[in-house]
């Protein structure tokens, strides 16, 4: 499976531009207000640094390095020290666990979120493979910058806990929900939880990535997601795949896309008190 993998990034890369453009008066990224978000006018758009004091977001702010996220990035690799962290603002990382040549997808990390902060937890190297898959933008910041700066404001620490027992559960979720769940629910959870985490519609995936990803069959991918635009709940385009009836497809979705979707939002929940 990892073997052709980076053939499919590549193809899926290459096409994503053209195909967004194709999408008429559809923006890939739409950002709207969440819980937890300050003042409007805020310069940031990740949800973990808009939830934060503005005391703190000046103390963190002055350590953050602006990064644009290309297709195909890795931003982390296994069993490699974690120089940075980043703050993800537009686009979508994909975490996985690769081992004996074989791959497989445990989370996406979207606006809301954070890579690479293992480091929480004591760790200094990274478990787990980190990769762009939706172009976009971050802010990031060196380890031990943020140690230092964490100490000094312990509120910031309190937030990426927060967050990082989320993406935890997403992960411990990801795990059952591969042996316990069937293609069409696996399918539909990745689709609302991807569109969730770019808070867009419109999403540049072709069958390969999510047949690699998940684990499943290409042509099963193919079959279901014609059926999903039968039904009315897609479309499909060369590179591009456009959500028309996203309750639907939620009731498509496994109830692993529910229980990930609450452990985030009382993760925002806990930081807007």
């Amino acid at each position: 499976m990892a073997d052709h993998l980076p053939a499919v990034l590549e193809a899926f890369d290459c096409s994503t531009d053209a195909a967004l453009k194709r999408v008429s008066g559809t923006h890939p990224v739409l950002h709207r207000p969440f819980a937890g978000r300050p003042k409007e006018g805020s310069f940031v758009k990740n949800a973990i640094l808009a939830s934060l004091s503005l005391q703190d977001v000046a103390a963190i702010g002055e350590c953050l390095e602006p990064i644009v996220l290309k297709g195909r990035m890795v931003l982390q690799e296994p069993k490699r020290h974690v120089e940075h962290v980043y703050f993800i603002e537009s686009g979508l990382v994909s975490l996985r666990v690769v081992a004996a040549g074989s791959m497989l997808e445990m989370a996406v990390i979207g606006y809301r979120g954070v890579v690479g902060a293992s480091f929480l937890w004591g760790g200094h190297l990274s478990t787990h493979e980190s990769v762009v898959i939706f172009p976009g933008s971050a802010h990031r910041i060196r380890v031990e910058d943020l140690r230092r700066v964490i100490k000094e404001r312990p509120k910031i620490r309190e937030h990426l806990f927060e967050y990082v027992q989320a993406l935890t559960f997403q992960c411990v979720q990801t795990g059952l929900c591969g042996v316990r769940h069937d293609l069409e629910q696996r399918l539909a959870s990745w689709l609302c939880l991807a569109s969730d985490a770019v808070e867009a519609r419109v999403l540049p995936v072709t069958h390969d990535y999510l047949s690699s990803v998940l684990g499943l069959r290409r042509a099963g991918v193919t079959e279901t997601l014609i059926r999903f635009e039968e039904q009315g709940l897609i479309r499909k385009m060369r590179g591009v795949l456009q959500i028309d009836e996203r309750k639907s497809l939620e009731q498509k979705a496994c109830c692993c896309y529910k229980l990930v979707s609450g452990a985030y939002a009382s993760s925002r929940s806990v930081k807007s008190q």
